[in-house]
């Protein structure tokens, strides 16, 4: 069982911390926030989890075997690093960081002490992910073409100005930093290295400072190719489809929407999916609901315990910062940008 501290009680926070009640490979002790309000308040008082003021009171507490970082992106490198120089194993929610160079000396931290590295791309547990990626590879799909991914909500619409989600310095290209990273590591994980990408963002429907609307088409290091569409300010939509030489798949759901009940935000984002061969009839049927966010938690918890290794590989946690970093360059700029 890894004892574990949690460094930010946000509605993510809170549903991170529900995601592993009654788990037998991780519990959650003690809560790190500067201040509480009254609904963080209430919910550390229910667990009877220990309250400390900041991450350094979690990293001295020997009790506390490993921490959950789920703070805004411009804290995490520094977070990162401090807790593997504690000794903790350390679990981060995305995104890692938005530029290659500090996730690679936040890896290189973890390393050298030794300790377990998690990041919170939990869709990549989800059956469905795992039927696809080896459909994939065991050349269900025949040559690999294209990836569309399609992320939408409607949170930037009651979005307060205060939320670090609405400042660009936090959160550039808009639905990034909630939902399009989920894709870029998909991405990553069904086609391999990209190379170039090519940015757009702008804002069309909210009197907020960030972006509501991006685009992005990617080249990956293999030829095959990617689109990324991501809204924070229409009806909600979670849309995969891989086309190969042999056919598409196609898996529907739903996004993290605002005020949605805790359970809901952690099992429903897949629901009806699709394989169309190049001939004869489609394959359709419902995906599990499956609570993502526990399996991503367990699976950092056993490698913590000396298990298996995180699934998602220190070298693709870094390239995920890189394409990031080139992402937010080319909506800057106009142009398409090389991923260092």
């Amino acid at each position: 069982m890894i004892r574990t501290g949690i460094a930010g009680l946000g509605w993510w926070g809170r549903t991170l911390v529900e995601s592993v009640d009654g788990s037998d490979a991780m519990t959650v002790v003690a809560a790190a926030q500067p201040t509480l309000r009254p609904d963080a308040a209430a919910f550390v008082a229910q667990r009877r989890l220990r309250h400390v003021p900041s991450l350094d009171d979690l990293l001295a507490d020997p009790e506390i075997d490993a921490v959950i970082l789920a703070t805004p992106p411009s804290g995490h490198a520094a977070q990162v690093t401090a807790a593997a120089r504690a000794g903790k194993h350390v679990f981060c929610e995305k995104p890692f960081t938005y530029d290659k160079a500090s996730a690679a000396a936040s890896v290189a931290a973890v390393e050298a002490a030794g300790v377990a590295l998690g990041i919170g791309y939990n869709r990549r547990f989800h059956p469905e992910m795992t039927g696809l990626r080896e459909r994939i590879r065991t050349g269900g799909l025949g040559v690999l073409e294209h990836i569309e991914c399609t992320m939408t909500v409607p949170n930037a619409l009651v979005m307060p100005r205060t939320a670090w989600r609405a400042d660009p310095a936090e959160a550039p290209c808009g639905a990034l930093a909630p939902l399009g990273v989920h894709a870029v590591d998909a991405f990553i994980d069904l086609a391999g290295t990209i190379e170039t990408v090519y940015a757009q963002s702008g804002r069309r429907a909210v009197d907020l400072p960030t972006d509501d609307t991006t685009s992005v088409l990617f080249r990956m290091a293999s030829g095959a190719t990617a689109y990324l569409g991501m809204m924070m300010a229409t009806a909600p939509t979670f849309v995969v489809q891989v086309y190969g030489s042999k056919g598409f798949v196609r898996l529907d759901g739903m996004t993290h929407v605002a005020g949605a009940s805790s359970e809901e935000r952690r099992t429903g984002l897949f629901g009806t999916c699709r394989f169309q061969p190049v001939q004869g009839a489609a394959e359709t049927w419902e995906a599990a609901r499956v609570d993502v966010g526990r399996a991503c938690l367990e699976a950092f918890a056993r490698a913590a315990a000396g298990g298996p290794p995180f699934p998602i590989p220190p070298a693709e946690i870094v390239h995920g910062a890189a394409v990031c970093e080139a992402l937010i360059r080319s909506a800057t700029t106009g142009q398409a940008q090389a991923v260092s």
